[in-house]
């Protein structure tokens, strides 16, 4: 799948802080340690915010998931740039596309499912993850 407009300027725009501009097209994808299929790049990582605050850009590929999961601390917002799913919030199984958002608390399971495409989603913690 061609990545959106809006995929691309957190793929390989610019971020800028106080401190520095950060090209992120050099910022590495990997993949997320628990999920097959699932791949991440740290847009703002926690340690360059005292462990305040999180930022990244998470691809689920076709038919994979971010299965079942809490955070015992931070909140989560999630922003769907592209692609389709599954959110499955405390129970609750919402089908979704491209601009929606989820507010995800603490100790809240949650899970996160593509369907038909590969998914990119914009992914925000506080406290940083």
């Amino acid at each position: 799948m061609k990545k959106n407009e809006i995929v691309k300027q957190f793929d390989e725009g610019f971020i800028i802080s106080p401190e520095k501009e950060i090209q992120s097209g050099d910022l590495e994808w990997y993949q997320h340690p628990a999920f097959q299929g699932v791949f991440l790049k740290d847009l703002i990582p926690g340690s360059e915010t005292g462990g305040q605050f999180s930022c990244h850009i998470v691809k689920v590929e076709n038919h994979c998931e971010v299965g079942n999961h809490l955070h015992d601390t931070q909140w989560e917002f999630n922003e769907s740039l592209q692609g389709n799913g599954i959110f499955i919030l405390g129970g609750k199984e919402i089908h979704f596309g491209k601009d929606y958002s989820f507010i995800t608390p603490p100790g809240v399971e949650h899970t996160v499912i593509a369907k038909d495409e590969d998914l990119y989603l914009l992914a925000k913690f506080i406290p940083a993850l």
